[in-house]
């Protein structure tokens, strides 16, 4: 009888180390109001956002990427190839392929790591160190890099009001390897498929075409006019982002709620003992029903990056949770409950210990 040889599996994974990069240039609510009719007051009472990042024209998703991975893989204390997985998050990445994970894997001189990208939207990091996890556990990987990185500014109509005025970029990487004690709790993910509708873009990429040629028309968004920010009528057909913000709001604050309690009961923990709390940043008031629903003491820290980054999509959760780390140094060893939700709709949520 043959017998296969299988992976040698180990006990426990944790995170080693994280990166972020954030662009220099900041939108402020006065700017988007230059293209939308709204107020810096009503844009922070609904959203709690008071400006947000976003990266020139000459920096790409992958720039970001690069950056955010560089200091997460230092942070570890690791070299670069020693990572033999690469997971990247990202709805704004202007290839369909190749992935950027495997492009991204050779910028960082990783290969031959095992790459691919992750479509899930929001909650898309949160899946990735749940996958991350699983991979070291089961012997599978050694030393796994997360990342969740958008450009959004590249897939926005400034002049709609929909969801562009919440969204900024960044890019947040996370690394994960062995630990001798607990380091990830059990992911709780899952989708709802029926609220599809409820986050899309406005048009399948096949309509990207000229109406007499039928040829593809390649995007020109420097063609947007810049006080507007709208498009000419002639311009590419290129799909930008829109949302039903109340069937969102409504399904993030009850359902998606819900979901950070079942983490927190999966990892063995109470509320009393977790030291941070970092949800997706999508909405102030999300974040504040969210920690209602979980009835968190005082002592556990709330991040809030949404005031100063917007919503940063699958890099939303690695911002916060970096930023979190350089505000709050003391936190550095305990546990976070994090929850990613988004387009899809999807949802993932997992307690790290922090690192």
């Amino acid at each position: 009888m043959v017998t296969l040889k299988q992976y040698t599996p180990t006990a426990y994974s944790r995170i080693l180390g994280m990166g972020a990069y954030r662009p220099d240039t900041i939108v402020t609510n006065d700017d988007v109001c230059q293209w939308i009719d709204s107020s810096d007051e009503w844009i922070r009472q609904r959203t709690g956002i008071v400006t947000r990042h976003r990266a020139d024209a000459d920096t790409s998703a992958l720039d970001m990427a690069l950056a955010a991975s560089k200091e997460a893989i230092e942070a570890a204390g690791i070299e670069p190839s020693q990572v033999d997985t690469v997971l990247v998050s990202s709805i704004s990445y202007p290839y369909l392929t190749p992935s950027m994970s495997a492009v991204l894997t050779e910028r960082l001189g990783a290969t031959p790591a095992a790459a691919y990208d992750i479509s899930a939207a929001c909650a898309g990091y949160c899946y990735g160190i749940g996958q991350a996890d699983a991979m070291v556990r089961s012997g599978m990987s050694t030393y796994v890099l997360v990342v969740g990185v958008e450009k959004l500014s590249d897939v926005i109509d400034n002049g709609e009001r929909s969801i562009s005025f919440l969204l900024g970029d960044g890019a947040g990487a996370a690394v994960v390897g062995p630990s001798d004690t607990p380091g990830i709790g059990p992911t709780v993910w899952g989708s709802d498929g029926s609220k599809h509708e409820a986050i899309r873009m406005t048009h399948p990429l096949t309509d990207i075409r000229d109406a007499e040629a039928g040829k593809p028309r390649p995007f020109r968004k420097d063609l947007a006019d810049p006080e507007t920010g709208t498009m000419p009528e002639d311009a590419p057909l290129w799909p930008t982002l829109r949302q039903d913000g109340q069937t969102v709001f409504r399904w993030a604050s009850f359902e998606a709620a819900k979901k950070v309690t079942e983490a927190l009961e999966a990892a063995g923990l109470q509320p009393e003992d977790l030291g941070a709390f970092i949800p997706h940043q999508a909405n102030m008031r999300i974040i504040d029903q969210m920690a209602k629903v979980l009835k968190l003491p005082e002592s556990v820290v709330i991040a809030r990056d949404i005031a100063d980054a917007g919503n940063t999509s699958a890099a939303s959760v690695p911002l916060a949770a970096h930023r979190l780390l350089q505000e709050h140094p003391e936190l550095s060893g305990k546990p976070a409950l994090q929850i990613g939700f988004g387009a899809g709709l999807v949802y993932a949520a997992q307690v790290v210990i922090l690192p």
